[in-house]
Parts: C-alpha cells; sequence; structure tokens
C-alpha cells in the first residue's frame, strides 16, 4: 500500500477520501488554498500544505504547486477526487512522470472518455448502446442538416469537449438547427477551447440511470448496480437513487453485464461510471465519468463495498477485493445534494454557520465538511454535504428521508433543504415517476405559484 497519500481536493470529498485512507493505516497530506485553512480536512488530515490563493487556477488546479507538496511531504500517491484534476490526463501523465500514482484510470483511458466523439465511438465499439447521431465532430450547416433528418427531430447539439450542460442546445425542426448549431458551438469554444460539435436524437421522456463499474486495469472488471439521476437542474443532477425505481432485475442484469463486459475489454483501471439515458425500454450511452462520482454513497449503501478503499487497493495494485459473484444488493438508498443556495432562486450564499446539527440513527449518513463557526468561502461549487438515507425499501428509505431532513439544522446560510422537504412529499418523487425534465417543470411551476 501506498507510505502517504496527498488529496488533490477540497470539501466533504476530501473529507471523505481521508477517512478512508485512515481507516487503511495511510497518512494523509490536505492541500488547501487560503480561502480553506480552517477547512474540516486540512484539520483532521497528517499533513497540510496550502498551495496558493482561493482562484482555482492558482490553487487546486495548480500542478506545480501540487507536485511541490508531494516533494516536501514525500507523498507517493494523489486522490484527485471528483471536479478538479479528476479527468485530466494531462496532470496523470505528470505524475506518472515523477513516478507519483494517480489514484484513477490511466491517462490514455480518461482522454478517450473525455471526447465524447471517441468516447461514443469506443463504447460502440464495445457494444455498449448508443444514441443514434452522427459518428464524429460535424463540420458544416450541410451536414448537420442530413443526418438530423436521418435520425429524426429533435435533436441535441452538443459540445464534444462539454460538461456540465455548456455547450448543448436542442433544434425541434430544421428551422432551428442552424441557430442550435452556431449557439452550442460558440459556447463550447468559449467553456472549453473546443468548439467541436456533434448531434444526437433528443429523446423526449428519458431517464438518467448510471451503471458503477470497477476494473484492475488487468482485464478483470465488475460492476456495482444502477444509479438514477433523472431529478436534475440545468442538467445539474440533485437527487440521486440506488437501484432505479424504473427498471427491473432483468433490464438492469442485461446493462450490468454489458458495461462490465466493456470494461472488460478496454481493460479498465479503478472506478467509472457509465451514464445513459433510459426510455421505452432502451438504454443510449451518453459518456463515461473515469473518476468517482458525488453519489456513490449511494452505491456503497446498497452493497456494503466501500469504494475509495477499492480505488486504493486497485491503484495500489492489489487488485480488486471483490467479484461480480461477491456482490449483493440490500434495500435502497437515496442521496440528495445539499448546496449552499437560496432554494428558490439558488442563487449562492457563501457565509458563516451559526449553527449546525445533522441528523442521525439508523440508514442516515452526512458526507460533508462543515461545522459549526466555518465559514463557507465564496470561491467554489456551492456543495456543502449529501445526506444519504438507507432503508429495506424504497418506501422505508423516503421515511427515513423525511425524518432525517426534519432533523437537520443548517443556520446562517440558505440552503436546499427546503427543496429536498418539498420533493420527498410530492406524489411523482414519491411514486418514482420522473424523468429528466420533470424537477425544471416542477420548479417553473412553484416559481409561478410564488
Amino acid at each position: 500500500m501506498f507510505k502517504k497519500v496527498l488529496i488533490a481536493n477540497r470539501g466533504e470529498i476530501a473529507l471523505r477520501v481521508l477517512r478512508a485512507c485512515k481507516e487503511l493505516g495511510i497518512p494523509t497530506v490536505a492541500i488547501h488554498s487560503t480561502a480553506d485553512n480552517s477547512a474540516m480536512h486540512v484539520r483532521l488530515a497528517d499533513e497540510s500544505v496550502c498551495i496558493g490563493p482561493p482562484p482555482s487556477r492558482d490553487s487546486y488546479l495548480n500542478i506545480p504547486q501540487i507536485l511541490a507538496a508531494c516533494e516536501i511531504t514525500g507523498a507517493d500517491a494523489v486522490h484527485p477526487g471528483y471536479g478538479f484534476l479528476s479527468e485530466n490526463a494531462r496532470f496523470a501523465d505528470i505524475l506518472d512522470a515523477h513516478k507519483i500514482t494517480f489514484i484513477g484510470p490511466t491517462a490514455e483511458h480518461i482522454r478517450v472518455m473525455g471526447d465524447k466523439i471517441e468516447a461514443k465511438r469506443t463504447a460502440r465499439n464495445l457494444g455498449i448502446p448508443v444514441v443514434p447521431g452522427s459518428a464524429g465532430a460535424v463540420t458544416d450547416e450541410a451536414e448537420a442538416a442530413h443526418i438530423a433528418a436521418e435520425i429524426g427531430y429533435p435533436v441535441i447539439i452538443k459540445a464534444s469537449a462539454g460538461g456540465g450542460g455548456r455547450g448543448m442546445k436542442v433544434a425541434k425542426s430544421a428551422a432551428e438547427l442552424a441557430v442550435a448549431v452556431a449557439t452550442a458551438r460558440s459556447e463550447a469554444g468559449a467553456a472549453f477551447g473546443d468548439d467541436a460539435v456533434y448531434i444526437e436524437k433528443y429523446l423526449e421522456k428519458p431517464r438518467h440511470i448510471e451503471v458503477q463499474v470497477f476494473g484492475d486495469g488487468a482485464g478483470n472488471a465488475i460492476h456495482l448496480g444502477e444509479r438514477d439521476c433523472s431529478l436534475q437542474r440545468r442538467h445539474q443532477k440533485v437527487w440521486e437513487e440506488a437501484r432505479s425505481p424504473a427498471l427491473d432485475d432483468t433490464q438492469r442484469a442485461r446493462i450490468g453485464e454489458i458495461c462490465a463486459k466493456a470494461m472488460q475489454g478496454l481493460r479498465y483501471r479503478g472506478a467509472g461510471t457509465i451514464e445513459f439515458l433510459y426510455e421505452n425500454g432502451e438504454f443510449y450511452f451518453i459518456e463515461m465519468n473515469t473518476r468517482l462520482q458525488v453519489e456513490h454513497p449511494v452505491t456503497e449503501a446498497i452493497t456494503g463495498i466501500d469504494l475509495v478503499n477499492e480505488q486504493l487497493r486497485v491503484a495500489a495494485g492489489q487488485g480488486l477485493s471483490v467479484t461480480q459473484d461477491d456482490v449483493r444488493f440490500n434495500g435502497h438508498a437515496i442521496e440528495c445534494r445539499i448546496n449552499a443556495e437560496d432554494p428558490q432562486t439558488f442563487a449562492p450564499s457563501p457565509g458563516k454557520i451559526t449553527y449546525y446539527h445533522p441528523p442521525g440513527g439508523l440508514g442516515v449518513r452526512v458526507d460533508s465538511g462543515i461545522y459549526q463557526g466555518y465559514s463557507i468561502p465564496p470561491f467554489y461549487d456551492s456543495l456543502i454535504g449529501k445526506l444519504i438515507v438507507h432503508g429495506r425499501t424504497r418506501a422505508e428509505c423516503l421515511m427515513r428521508l423525511r425524518r432525517a431532513l426534519d432533523e437537520i439544522v443548517v443556520d446562517g446560510i440558505k440552503t436546499t433543504l427546503p427543496l429536498f422537504q418539498a420533493l420527498a412529499e410530492t406524489p411523482d418523487v414519491v411514486a418514482g415517476e420522473y424523468d429528466i425534465h420533470w424537477l425544471e417543470k416542477y420548479l417553473g411551476m412553484a416559481a409561478k405559484a410564488a
């Protein structure tokens, strides 16, 4: 195992990784910006190194400073968490050149899956079902019009290097196509420095289903079931469940086996998530995230498998601790992403937490780096914690979620907790009958009513 792990992240995920390392007896190094001097992961790590001022480009994205921190502390491995440098192939290459282990997949796999066009081509070759659309980037309006007419409207134009919903535009007819392509290309160039776009069939009422996979890099790979992440706002996940209320055991076994077999063929290493749109009984690949997901705790809840522990084992060359036959699914889990935002306008709400009381009891978990008196800085993502509940059934899980939401207290700032209290009582959510557009419509009606 590693002598020392440097955690190249902040907030709840840094704390999550730190806890896994401590359980394995691995010393930890926390890096941080000046804005995070008092962060919980900094307080709990064995060592800490300040790597720069608050802006991410000067601290958490500053590769030379992170390398210097590794050298100063003697860290022989880096866990990137999610976000920041977690899917940066250049960072993985640089660490490898300095003989520091990147706790994640190979740089080659990060590159392949980071390019949405190449990822789709690779998925198709691996036997993963994909959304009908262009084989590669569209180069002009005539080509775009031909492809759109072939697969049928509506279509969605996506940035090849995209993420977070940027560089995505829908065209419902041929009259809208040219503007949609031009707008998507412009947004992609501004956001990612790459204006390549591709076209896919736009599914009207799909669900977002993703499959957690794990590989040892030597051709062995397993799946750990699916998660339903259909409750989204502006293409950002808000509420995640495992398992999906929309699938039956035959469907989930089929897509899980497809994904595991594909990762075996790819000789994939570490944790990964293959994301699909699901409609009318069919799965359509949209992307693969080559990292740990924000919503990984719901998978841990229903499998009892520590995903960060597995990441560390695989990266250290020890292989997976379980086979596919060892994986058992138990009950249902739901995660709510708690953001420091106004629950109605979703405007960021940084500031000092004057009182904090987390919920507890059977089947309740909170992943968060906040504490009473902590000041949330205005420089980063607004996620301040995740509430995860587990029950024997989905009904029991929802009951437990309502109770936990009533218990939790975060004073001094605005949070999205009231939204989850409302969702947990909403008939469509209780029945599990929603798609990726449902939450936007719900919030729109709520805004009009207010």
